[in-house]
């Protein structure tokens, strides 16, 4: 029997996504009726929260059969707050299907899709949807698409045509020159085709209207043809988590791929006993023995696996993701749900969107969350009050600064309290440009272990190092080991922890660091006549633009400006082009704050009173521990 491969569908919002979804399984006889988002009646979309608001919120998944072959898909949210629930399923798709519409084009958050899918290779397929509304041209979307993302796209009937071999060719100098000699078999095209795809240099797509299902059975076709088994089955059992949800009892039911091998009722996984494997299809599920290579499912009792990460012998790394830009505090009434309580649903919805980012802050008495955007938090609002009963509301949103520095410097730390012995020599220098922070070692192993190294280097990943400017994460930053020491008698692994934390620490506190803020990439369609209002208003928030790009009378303006700024346009904008204008944004990365004194003055933070990330070293004499202030710790360090 064939392996189950798994089809991931992706759009901007109101493309037609979930209705291509519904078409889907209604064409491949998986349901009996394809709903609409409209009608609240869509089989994938079928949590409260969706239904109202009309969107997809959470990733719902179903199996199908095709061409006698075993499926799963998988619709994904497709509103840009949403988009961390979206990244985390691209792990386990074998192929995508990325919904344009033929009238709006390439919004904002379609771009910001087909980056995640090139970042992970994941063959793309187009649909081109909406031919049967006013205003569609589905060639100028896919003049629009390959001009954006520098790609080749090839209408199909789903079938591979000679003009699909012929482009395709084009992308590749050795199977252009195979393809002209004639030396290419048309039944070598399922294979040649792929690795292309995967690459993002060809992509084939279908035109349709999802809405009536024209177009579906074609893209099918194609899909089934160019989607190769993902392969696996004798190999050690591992799998990509890329969803944690309660089911009506409160159980935590864990939606994971299974990358390699089996997995059975009753295995163990680490720690954890695997209670029972789920076979979902919407929010319907049945019970089953096993699962291979391949298959979706769900499983209880895996209590401390959390989204996005992988489990079993092999591990995937999870790679760079998106990070929220935005924070806020959670107001809610104390006497009626103390904080402790509070704070113990907002770790449930942590454990369900690890991007959350849920913290306490002792100092301010107040429980903060990290967010996309203002249309997570309503939901967030809604989902406290539809589960726990209870109302909260959150304070303006702030923006979520991160900090780096401009030189490189040696930080030491040193932890030395009675029977306890760590000491640890960095050097820290700035890093590209969103490569986040990066350990590396120059220490040798005649001078340090290796566990004890690789010690280090986890203390370096686990914990998010606040600056010294605002008490930001860090990023863009090299640490490489340079030296360290441990007791043979008193060193355990805390002491490492504590030497580290601080050797960053007082490295910080030697360096030049800079403020940085999230910066938004835009693309702004307005009647042409107002073209001038909205460059201007560009300039004055300290934004760049590209050459405005005229279509009939309306004008597409892409370009880059901070978040404090941009993140509250969209009404203004709204307002102003009396509803015809749109604004579509995406994350893209951190630059120097333009504003760094006034947010300096605004968050107050003192990096010296910060009790719980101490810069100083602890050093021992006559039987007992003493503190040494970072300014004067390198004189008492004992490695040179």
């Amino acid at each position: 029997m064939s392996q189950t491969r798994v089809l991931g569908i992706l759009a901007h919002v109101d493309a037609g996504k979930t209705t291509l979804s519904e078409q889907i399984l209604f064409q491949s006889h998986t349901i009996r009726q394809a709903g609409r988002v409209d009608h609240q009646d869509s089989f994938l979309d079928d949590n409260p929260l969706e239904k109202r608001r009309g969107i997809t919120i959470f990733s719902g998944q179903a199996p199908f059969v095709w061409k006698e072959s075993p499926w799963y898909l998988v619709d994904t949210p497709g509103h840009a707050d949403f988009t961390a629930e979206m990244e985390r399923c691209l792990g386990v798709l074998d192929a995508a299907v990325l919904v344009v519409s033929c009238v709006e084009g390439v919004q904002g958050h379609t771009e910001t899709i087909w980056q995640l899918l090139r970042k992970n290779q994941i063959p793309t397929f187009f649909f081109l949807n909406k031919t049967d509304r006013a205003g569609a041209d589905p060639e100028r979307v896919m003049r629009q698409i390959e001009k954006r993302f520098q790609t080749t796209v090839c209408l199909s009937q789903g079938e591979i045509t000679s003009a699909m071999m012929e482009l395709a060719a084009e992308r590749d100098d050795a199977l252009l020159e195979r393809y002209f000699a004639g030396a290419v078999d048309e039944s070598e095209w399922n294979t040649l085709l792929p690795p292309l795809m995967k690459e993002g240099v060809f992509c084939p797509a279908v035109a349709g209207a999802a809405l009536s299902g024209t177009g579906v059975e074609p893209l099918l076709t194609l899909v089934h043809q160019l989607t190769p088994e993902p392969g696996g089955l004798d190999a050690p059992f591992s799998a990509r988590i890329y969803q944690i949800r309660r089911d009506t009892q409160g159980n935590r039911v864990a939606f994971l791929r299974v990358t390699g091998g089996q997995l059975k009722t009753k295995d163990w996984v680490g720690e954890d006993k695997i209670n029972e494997l789920r076979r979902y299809s919407g929010n319907r599920f049945q019970t089953i023995q096993q699962v291979q290579a391949g298959d979706l499912c769900g499983a209880t009792g895996l209590s401390s696996a959390s989204a996005g990460e992988s489990i079993g012998e092999v591990t995937h790394a999870p790679g760079k993701r998106m990070e929220p830009m935005l924070s806020a505090a959670v107001h809610f009434d104390e006497k009626k749900c103390p904080n402790k309580t509070m704070l113990s649903y907002f770790r449930i919805l942590e454990d369900e969107e690890p991007a959350l980012g849920v913290q306490w802050v002792e100092a301010l008495q107040e429980i903060q969350v990290r967010v996309m955007g203002v249309i997570q938090l309503e939901v967030l609002q809604e989902m406290v009050r539809e589960r726990f009963s209870q109302e909260v509301t959150f304070w303006e949103c702030r923006v979520l600064y991160r900090e780096t520095i401009s030189n490189t410097v040696i930080g030491r730390g040193h932890f030395e309290p009675l029977r306890h012995y760590a000491e640890v020599k960095l050097r820290l220098e700035p890093g590209e440009p969103g490569s986040g922070v990066v350990f590396a070692s120059e220490c040798h192993t005649d001078e340090l272990a290796l566990n004890w190294q690789r010690l280090i280097e986890t203390h370096v990943y686990e914990k998010e190092h606040k600056g010294v400017l605002t008490g930001s994460p860090i990023t863009d930053l090299t640490i490489t080991l340079l030296a360290g020491r441990a007791h043979e008698k008193h060193t355990e692994g805390g002491d490492f922890r504590e030497a580290t934390y601080r050797a960053i620490r007082q490295g910080l506190m030697k360096a030049d660091s800079v403020l940085l803020e999230p910066w938004y990439a835009f693309t702004a369609v307005v009647p042409t006549e107002l073209t001038g209002r909205l460059l201007s208003d560009i300039q004055q928030m300290g934004g760049e633009f590209e050459i405005p790009e005229t279509l009939s009378e309306t004008s597409v303006i892409s370009g880059r400006a901070p978040v404090e700024k941009m993140a509250g346009y969209q009404r203004e904008l709204i307002s102003y082009t009396r509803g015809t204008g749109s604004l579509s944004l995406r994350f893209s990365g951190y630059e120097p704050c333009g504003q760094a004194e006034k947010v300096l003055a605004s968050i107050g933070y003192e990096a010296e009173r910060d009790t719980e990330n101490p810069a100083g070293s602890v050093f021992c004499s006559h039987g007992a521990g003493f503190f040494v202030p970072w300014q004067e710790a390198d004189g008492y360090m004992h490695l040179e």
